[in-house]
């Protein structure tokens, strides 16, 4: 008699047998080598753009020498200087200060009586008008000391944004709206108890309103106060591009009252063009100071002297480049089944459509997560050390903000794979769902980080096109207390980096669901 054992799998029972599915997608993909090809060269194109960048950049200048004598300086002889400020971001930090040190806790008090300004244009102080950019200063300022990016505390009138408070060049906080005027003064006062400073606000110098509390850790027992003016260049927008010209600011000051009270002095604070154009007038205590310059972050791509400094969203330029090889890999993940017509077989298979896309879903998007991630950690990590080695200037950015940047390129790439996916089971052909890949996600991208469209036109694309998705790559914050060119060919998008994810998961998310209904819908 013989006896025959029923054959038993070594597979687990499983519930639906999705995970078989998914390896099964997974050796369809890795055993076909044009596959494989085009995701290695998705993040050679991604990684060898970025570091094209890093080895190519050149900047040229005049440098005259005390004798007058101009010689031509490039490279690395050309790269400028800059503070930094308690958080280690690039700052500003130039004005004219009238001051006068303070030893110990006492405050500071001051009438703000007008603020009027002079924008300049190209032929300089010459051709110039009156006017007040929106983000001009004055006010009363406790600082650590004279050092560039030395820790502060300040309340100010501005030109167009009311009374503010703001610290440490990134910190801002609202007080009175309104224009200060003769009619319309504004009284401002900072107080000093250890390292904590507190500012506060009056119309009438009777009636004071709490404005804001910082605490500046390690203050030194005499810090310098006293009373500033300064007013940062004018951007000037021309379509999709800019340009900036220097402005000024004059502001009266009376009601002047400082604990332990001395001789003013008063001296410019910065160096740079601005330094000629700064002064002050005493009479009685009334004080009239005229300064230029500004007291905030730098932002990246501001087109001054900082325009040669590379920065991570340069490295990440090649991006756009890999995502089309992506584009392809994906499209042909999908569309490759119909063109073998092997799409019956699959589906004979794995009857649930839902369940098989999901899981040629699951494996384009981890392949092109890893992709994406490679080539953005190569293209950041070895062109910052490319540039440092060359001498040039690197805009400095935090390693954790680094590390959301290279993540949120694999994260932008594995979603976009997707997306192209759902494409390719709806259109069921491989160049029309390429070319709808590339005018929904690469071009948008492209007309706004190159400037051909105007900026307004730009904000939208990267709003509501699947091109939103970019922003997972911004690693500056567009700070609301300067005025730049917050664009996307400088690294800043118009959504927060998780905001622009969502937009393009939602895109995704409906061309999945739009492709399973079709999938059920249609003959294999």
């Amino acid at each position: 008699m013989t006896t025959i054992t029923p054959y038993r799998s070594e597979l687990g029972p499983g519930r639906d047998g999705f995970a078989q599915l998914l390896h099964a997608e997974w050796t369809k993909f890795r055993t076909v080598r044009g596959w494989i090809i085009g995701v290695i060269i998705a993040v050679l194109v991604a990684a060898g753009l970025g570091l094209l960048a890093a080895t190519t950049v050149q900047s040229s200048c005049q440098q005259i020498s005390r004798s007058g004598q101009s010689a031509a300086r490039s490279g690395a002889a050309c790269m400028p200087s800059f503070a930094t400020g308690p958080g280690g971001e690039p700052v500003d930090d130039s004005f004219y200060f009238v001051r006068q040190p303070l030893t110990g806790d006492g405050s500071i008090t001051i009438r703000v009586t007008s603020m009027t300004g002079l924008l300049y244009a190209e032929q300089g102080p010459q051709d110039s008008h009156p006017g007040l950019v929106q983000w001009a200063k004055a006010g009363v300022i406790i600082k650590e000391n004279l050092n560039q990016g030395s820790a502060y505390a300040a309340m100010m009138v501005s030109g167009d944004h009311g009374v503010r408070m703001q610290w440490n060049y990134t910190g801002d906080t609202a007080g009175l709206s309104g224009a200060v005027g003769p009619a319309d003064p504004r009284w401002l006062r900072l107080t000093r108890s250890g390292d904590v400073i507190t500012g506060y606000d009056s119309a009438d110098g009777t009636n004071w309103t709490r404005v804001g509390t910082v605490t500046l850790s390690g203050l030194p027992a005499t810090v310098q106060a006293g009373l500033f003016t300064t007013s940062p260049d004018q951007v000037v927008l021309h379509g999709a591009s800019a340009s900036t010209w220097p402005s000024q600011a004059t502001a009266v000051f009376d009601h002047v009252t400082l604990s332990r009270a001395g001789a003013w002095t008063g001296q410019y604070l910065g160096a740079g063009d601005a330094s000629g154009i700064g002064g002050f007038h005493q009479v009685g205590d009334r004080f009239t100071v005229t300064g230029s310059g500004d007291i905030a972050p730098i932002w990246a791509g501001h087109g001054g002297s900082l325009d040669a400094a590379l920065t991570v969203t340069d490295y990440l330029i090649g991006t756009f480049a890999g995502l089309i090889a992506i584009a392809v890999v994906a499209t042909m993940f999908i569309t490759g089944e119909y063109r073998r017509r092997l799409i019956r077989t699959t589906l004979a298979a794995s009857p649930r459509r839902g369940r098989f896309l999901a899981a040629k879903a699951i494996v384009i998007g981890a392949v092109a997560f890893v992709a994406g991630l490679i080539g953005a950690a190569a293209a950041v990590l070895i062109g910052g050390k490319i540039t440092r080695d060359r001498g040039y200037l690197e805009f400095p950015v935090h390693w954790p903000t680094e590390l959301r940047v290279i993540i949120g390129t694999g994260v932008l790439v594995a979603v976009a794979a997707v997306l192209i996916l759902a494409v390719g089971a709806i259109v069921r052909r491989s160049a029309a769902t390429v070319a709808i890949a590339i005018v929904a996600i690469v071009v948008p991208y492209f007309l706004s980080a190159v400037g051909v469209v105007p900026l307004g036109v730009a904000d939208w694309l990267l709003r509501i096109t699947p091109a939103a998705g970019f922003a997972l790559q911004q690693a500056y914050p567009p700070y609301a207390q300067v005025d730049g060119l917050y664009a996307a060919r400088n690294g800043y998008y118009p959504l927060a980096p998780w905001a622009g994810l969502a937009v393009l998961a939602a895109w995704a998310a409906v061309a999945l669901a739009v492709a399973v209904y079709l999938l059920r819908r249609r003959d294999a």
